[in-house]
């Protein structure tokens, strides 16, 4: 469907904002590690092509523009281990809630916590699989729902856990749907190179330590059952992005809980696509004047 092989939107040294094709060296499958891409014209949607001008790359940027996004919905306990470890049933039907636009962040952003997010503790880490929808789908039987994948890429649920689950009325998108709350990137790897999503490694480092490491094998709905079961009665659209849940690790799973902090590193990584690492930076007050 797509020509891309690696498909980045990033700040070149020459100071303009480019999508490109990243080019990688042999062996090389994270595309953080990228230095160099070829810029892409036309719609990345549609018809475009894979230019000969090569662009420096300064900084990785949300792999799609604001205006290129049409929803972030969001999978909840679809992990097997995750839900053991919450001591929870696997859900019945897929658990979907959405995030702003306005939550979703580059690859190298840092993950900012707003005055009401610091008022209690509860910040989380999530790495989950991230899918892009590249075409428009309604009511896709799910033998074929793949079909409908434009790429893949790797993002950060960020969660806090107080907001989400005690302050929320029932409803998760508060201490979910903060500003920069949904990392992901570093890029979008074409799904004619990712045939498999049920079969890549996942984890998550904080501080460089191993927090979560696991298989999107353990998904409770994988990605073909998961985008058949939301395109029912509902029309999927190009620019819909889908993060499909995460594996077991997280802070909240734990005894005593593992809460982020201000200044802590996180590292989210996926197999064959790469890794996004955010710095957790706390908004300072501002002096009353």
């Amino acid at each position: 469907m797509s020509t891309f092989s690696h498909l980045i939107r990033f700040l070149a040294k020459d100071g303009k904002t480019y999508y490109g094709d990243a080019i990688l060296f042999p062996g090389v499958t994270d595309i953080a590690k990228a230095t160099q891409a070829r810029v892409i014209h036309g719609d990345i949607f549609g018809k475009h092509d894979i230019t000969e001008q090569v662009a420096e790359i300064r900084l990785l940027l949300a792999p799609l523009a604001r205006d290129h996004v049409r929803t972030v919905r969001c999978l909840g306990l679809n992990y097997q281990q995750h839900a053991k470890e919450l001591k929870m049933s696997p859900p019945r039907y897929p658990v979907l809630f959405y995030k702003p636009v306005t939550s979703l962040t580059g690859p190298f952003d840092d993950i900012p916590v707003s005055a009401p997010a610091q008022e209690a503790e509860g910040l989380d880490y999530e790495c989950e699989l991230v899918v892009i929808i590249g075409k428009e789908a309604r009511d896709i039987p799910e033998p074929q729902a793949l079909e409908y994948v434009m790429g893949y890429a790797v993002g950060n649920d960020v969660s806090h856990r107080e907001w989400q689950l005690k302050r929320g009325g029932g409803q998760w998108a508060l201490g979910k749907g903060f500003d920069g709350w949904a990392p992901f990137g570093p890029g979008i790897v074409s799904s004619k190179l990712i045939k498999d999503p049920q079969a890549l490694r996942i984890s998550t480092t904080l501080n460089g330590k191993v927090v979560q490491d696991s298989s999107t094998r353990d998904m409770i709905f994988g990605v073909a059952k998961t985008i058949s079961f939301l395109s029912q009665g509902t029309t999927l659209l190009p620019g819909d992005i889908i993060y499909t849940g995460t594996p077991h690790g997280v802070g909240s799973g734990r005894s005593p809980p593992l809460w982020l902090k201000d200044g802590d590193i996180v590292g989210v990584s996926l197999e064959g696509i790469g890794t996004c690492t955010n710095k957790v930076e706390y908004a300072k007050s501002r002096p009353r004047l």
